[in-house]
């Protein structure tokens, strides 16, 4: 167990990352007291002191390292937090002799860091020089971040941040619940007889916002999940039909229906979605590997998924995403090359590689002792022949973010073919714009005073919850709406 002594309260969490970045496996305890009050049987010790300097001392079984930097109490916050990660992170790769590729950041926006420098009138080398030495990322990351700032202010500059919003309405169900999830999903076999239910309430909040937001301008719309599919078609159509005649869904500059798992989409559905004006659609098979594909729990076969990409061509759709995961339970370097080939002969219009993130709520977390010898394996050599890829399939990156515990301290990151980006997964990562969020565990997200200012409005998790309190989630959006909106 590493332990963390503080002084005051301030930073611990920043803290607490950056060391879990160095050391991803570790138990890692936080304590308020003073140094004498530490637990004694502690080997490995972090002590973080406050006062007129910030001062760090590391006691690791033989090492012993201090480091400190000065500064005014009076200093803005964030200058204070980047002198405490900077003076932490030298001590730490001092300590084990690693650098990591994104330094001292342990966000999950890091591409917002370098929109708003390039936004603050620097130009792209002196952005990229100010994130190598306040946060130490490595020069490749650094590329990364200034190409993908660009191409998403590219992207958004038509969007009017202020008045305007997006609408996410969230589709909780599943085929069968993934090892590695996290989300709020809930298998249909359960809840199939509660479908319906589930969708009065959802069409009653589509109601409320639709009539809320109506002098605002929708510039983007995203169903998700859970994976939308597992509706029936007479139920998508319910669905898709209610937004069109309450939403003004031709102005819209996107409207995705994220498909998702292949063994939830046919025809049917397909030319369901196909009535209404969606512009984008995801068929996500994740691997490649029916090995993998049994091991996570996806109930579906690699020929499962050419087959639905095919249907989906079959009936129109010309903005297909497809999601894969980095990090697989016994995947190696070769095994995420057979994928990426397989994705190359589907051609689809844009790509999403994620770096598996194993948070608390997935089963891969709760039984790891049953996955111990398998590895996770990811690694900059991959994401490199990711990108690879993704070139020789005319696509470039157009948006990233990090997750906690992701394989290799790395990243999630988006590509795509000309005029095929998706525009809403900017706005959520980047935070420019006000999201209104629909569904069981929706978070909405109101985004006011120039992006300075974020509050949310979160719904229940549980499916049965969200339909007996649907008046109370109204609610908090409209108290939501009233207080940062108007």
């Amino acid at each position: 167990m590493i332990g963390i002594s503080f002084n005051q309260k301030e930073f611990e969490y920043d803290a607490y990352t950056l060391l879990k970045a160095f050391f991803p496996k570790e138990e890692i305890q936080m304590f308020y007291v003073q140094e004498e009050e530490v637990p004694t049987d502690l080997n490995h010790l972090v002590s973080i002191t406050y006062g007129t300097q910030v001062y760090i001392r590391i006691q690791w079984e033989e090492s012993f390292l201090e480091g400190w930097e000065a500064y005014e109490e009076t200093e803005n916050r964030k200058i204070r937090k980047n002198k405490l990660k900077q003076v932490l992170y030298k001590l730490l790769s001092q300590l084990t002799g690693q650098t990591l590729p994104w330094g001292n950041l342990t966000g999950i926006r890091p591409t917002k860091i370098a929109m708003g420098l390039i936004e603050s009138g620097m130009s792209n080398a002196q952005a990229a020089d100010y994130m190598r030495k306040t946060y130490f990322t490595s020069n490749e990351k650094t590329a990364l971040a200034i190409t993908i700032a660009n191409r998403e202010r590219e992207l958004l500059k038509d969007i009017d941040y202020e008045k305007g919003y997006s609408l996410y309405v969230g589709i909780p169900f599943c085929p069968s619940i993934c090892l590695y999830c996290s989300f709020s999903s809930s298998p249909l076999q359960r809840w199939k007889d509660q479908v319906d239910a589930y969708l009065d309430a959802l069409l009653k909040e589509l109601d409320f916002i639709a009539e809320a937001m109506k002098d605002r301008v929708l510039d983007t719309i995203y169903i998700g999940g859970g994976t939308p599919t597992t509706l029936e078609p007479e139920q998508l159509e319910r669905l898709l039909g209610h937004i069109s005649m309450k939403f003004p869904v031709h102005q819209v500059k996107e409207y995705t229906v994220e498909a998702g798992r292949p063994d939830s989409i046919t025809r049917e559905k397909l030319q369901a979605i196909r009535k209404f004006p969606v512009t984008r659609i995801s068929v996500n098979p994740q691997t490649m590997n029916q090995a993998t594909l049994e091991l996570i729990g996806r109930k579906h076969t690699v020929e499962d998924t050419r087959h639905a990409f095919a249907l989906a061509r079959e009936c129109g759709f010309d903005n297909i995403n497809m999601d894969i995961i980095v990090g697989l339970p016994g995947e190696k370097k070769e095994d995420v090359q057979h994928t990426l080939e397989e994705i190359k002969k589907l051609d689809p219009d844009s790509l999403t590689v994620h770096s598996l993130a194993v948070k608390r709520a997935a089963r891969l977390r709760m039984f790891q002792e049953q996955y111990e010898e398998m590895e996770f394996i990811n690694n900059q050599e991959i994401m490199d022949m990711a990108i690879k890829y993704a070139y020789q399939c005319q696509m470039g990156p157009y948006y990233l973010y990090r997750q906690k515990n992701m394989c290799g301290n790395l990243e999630n990151i988006g590509y795509a073919k000309v005029d095929k980006a998706g525009i809403y997964n900017i706005l959520i990562m980047e935070e420019k714009q006000s999201i209104l969020a629909a569904g069981a565990d929706a978070s909405t997200k109101f985004v006011f005073q120039n992006g300075e200012r974020i509050e949310r409005a979160e719904n229940v998790k549980d499916v049965a919850n969200y339909i007996s309190r649907i008046d109370e989630m109204i609610e908090r959006k409209r108290v939501g709406i009233d207080t940062w909106l108007k």
